[in-house]
């Protein structure tokens, strides 16, 4: 091997951690300068007197001086141990600050790793040799057989939530309308989302959703999305496999690892609020990471275009990919790696370019980039997503304690364990990098739904831990470990998924079997309004009613708005749809608004006694 080749091995991790070594001591001693009481990573007071650009001086001073000390000193032991010393320094700060349970128990773990590097270094891959197993086809099949009752599963579980009318305006109907005027026009158009006409890309980017149009149209029926999504969601069994076939594990470990990935918590979950266009990350991240790995540049580009396609967030999954395979590249640099260098800077560029145009153009033409999700971050006061990276820069311990509220332990476990915690076992530091969708999208911000295992929030990040599982799984010595490993976790996988996805899903198809005399008798009642008559609607109800260019949601829109349409559906004991409509108190709310109604013209169209009630405009 080439001297050179070998300088540069050693070189990058060495300044690599020169840089982290040198921010963590200007961090430390920026905190302290601060007085006491604006240490508290429960404020924002603290992080607004910090100087950036000190810090950022101090860090470049810091790292020039490592530099120069190493030309002439044998100094990675005292280095990694200076990383240790110093990270166990800022949280013992940070904690007298801000002391949590929950925190410290971070700041432990988080020591631990640094102290694991400090004693163990840093290593180098070694690629292992494939494990074919035996019987092949056989666990190919089983793979299959797992991949259709997943899709059975939760098109039971979704669908049921359509024919039960568990889908509200937000966020089921106002796609259903969407699709029905896509099929009708080719425009993305909904009057449910903001209370008037408006194209849904104006309040996120998401062509992606054309990929779903022609099979739409085959059936062009509310229930058609919930199948489409989970038609997506267990392609990326796909990828998967080929990604496990690629890096040596057996059939059977394949398997299990597909297993794992059907049945985490998160993956499924996911569905649980119904279609979103996020669905899409699952298996174009795993593409990705599959191109990569395989250095297709027809696979990279393609899954990185498509993934673009998302979602105006989507950008983020994108650029952190490139950024490790930047450093990974860097790490093991050999002459023909090269174009993996160039892949990875070209796919970083990108992605910001992207990101930045995307989000510029949502600010002036839509409603712009919901930067206050992380309200907890913006320290100088602007909506800018800059400011978390600013934010993070100044104070690393700023996002530890963000993710380890106590309210977002249940999904911490249930993110990683069913994993066995196998994303972070590994001495190739930079798969770390993969780690920052997980951290940033679902535990550092506040926005509730984030960290949720019932919403779509988990799919990106989700992908990029299924990757790591199957990675850091391949790098387990012999083929026994492998298999053991992976049968471990898809077995805790299964524990997860019986205990908390299962008794969530079956109730909306039992609700469907059990009641369906009830859910019939509205769906008649409903469907004597006139096809393409404009309605408003109760919450529940626009679902069934997307199927026209005209629908407004009683509780989201404007009474003038409701007063425009033909048709006025409305349920009787749904007190929140009236909520705006009360003087006294809930209860008169429906009382005013059939009031408002008959004064402007209303008449009663139809009843399902009890249940709903319809008006129409007769004056």
């Amino acid at each position: 091997m080439p001297a050179s080749n070998s300088i540069r091995r050693i070189r990058i991790p060495d300044r690599i951690r020169q840089l982290i070594l040198s921010w963590l001591t200007a961090v430390t001693a920026e905190s302290l300068l601060l007085p006491g009481e604006l240490r508290s990573l429960a404020q924002l007071d603290g992080l607004a007197r910090m100087s950036l650009a000190r810090v950022l001086a101090v860090t470049l001073v810091g790292f020039l001086l490592l530099v120069v000390l190493s030309r002439f000193l044998n100094s990675a032991a005292a280095e990694r141990i200076g990383l240790a010393a110093v990270f166990a320094a800022l949280s013992a700060v940070m904690l007298h600050a801000s002391f949590s349970w929950t925190f410290l128990a971070a700041c432990i773990l988080s020591a631990a790793g640094f102290l694991y590097y400090a004693v163990r270094g840093w290593k180098q891959p070694v690629s292992s040799a494939p494990d074919p197993g035996k019987s092949y086809k056989a666990w190919l099949w089983i793979t299959v057989g797992l991949c259709a009752a997943f899709f059975l599963f939760v098109s039971a579980w979704t669908v049921g939530r359509v024919y039960s009318f568990s889908t509200p305006s937000f966020d089921f109907g106002i796609f259903s309308q969407m699709f029905h005027n896509m099929k009708e026009t080719g425009l993305p158009v909904t009057t449910l989302e903001r209370d008037g006409a408006l194209s849904h890309f104006r309040v996120h980017m998401s062509p992606i959703y054309y990929l779903l149009l022609p099979f739409y149209c085959l059936v062009p029926k509310p229930a058609t999305l919930q199948v489409l999504q989970t038609a997506v969601l267990a392609s990326s069994v796909i990828p998967l496999w080929k990604i496990a076939k690629h890096h040596g594990l057996s059939a059977s470990s394949r398997m299990f690892l597909c297993a794992i990935l059907l049945l985490y918590p998160a993956f499924s979950g996911g569905t649980g609020y119904d279609l979103h266009e996020n669905c899409f990350l699952t298996p174009l991240i795993l593409w990705l990471f599959y191109g990569i790995e395989k250095r297709s540049a027809a696979v990279t580009a393609a899954s990185v275009l498509l993934t673009l396609m998302v979602k105006e967030d989507a950008a983020v999954y994108t650029a952190v990919i490139a950024l490790w395979l930047i450093i990974r590249t860097l790490l093991r640099y050999r002459k023909e790696n090269r174009k993996d260098l160039i892949a990875g800077i070209v796919i970083f560029a990108i992605s910001v370019a992207w990101f930045l145009y995307v989000t510029g153009y949502l600010s002036k033409i839509g409603d712009g980039v919901m930067t206050y999700r992380y309200s907890n971050f913006m320290y100088d006061g602007s909506s800018s997503l800059f400011t978390v990276i600013k934010a993070v820069i100044l104070n690393p311990m700023k996002a530890l304690y963000e993710c380890a509220e106590p309210e977002k332990l249940s999904f911490i476990a249930l993110t990683l364990l069913p994993l066995l915690g196998l994303p972070f076992l590994t001495r190739q530091y930079e798969r770390y990098i993969l780690l920052i969708p997980y951290l940033l999208v679902n535990l550092m911000s506040d926005y509730p739904y984030q960290h949720n295992l019932f919403f779509q929030y988990t799919f990106g990040s989700g992908a990029c831990l299924i990757y790591l599982t199957a990675v850091n799984l391949a790098d387990l010595k012999s083929g026994l470990r492998r298999i053991l490993t992976s049968a471990a976790a898809a077995l805790a996988a299964a524990v997860c998924f019986g205990t908390v996805i299962v008794p969530k899903a079956v109730r909306y198809p039992v609700q469907c079997v059990r009641n369906a005399g009830y859910y019939q008798d509205i769906r008649d009642t409903l469907s004597l309004i006139p096809d393409g008559a404009s309605v408003s609607a109760s919450t529940f109800y626009t679902t069934f009613l997307s199927q026209r260019s005209i629908l407004y949601d009683i509780r989201h829109s404007s009474p003038d708005h409701i007063l425009e349409t033909e048709y006025i559906a409305f349920s009787i004991t749904s007190e929140q749809d009236f909520k705006k409509y009360a003087d006294e108190g809930p209860e008169d709310g429906l009382d005013n608004f059939i009031s408002l109604l008959e004064a402007n013209g209303y008449e009663q169209y139809a009843e399902l006694p009890g249940v709903l009630v319809i008006y129409q405009k007769t004056a």
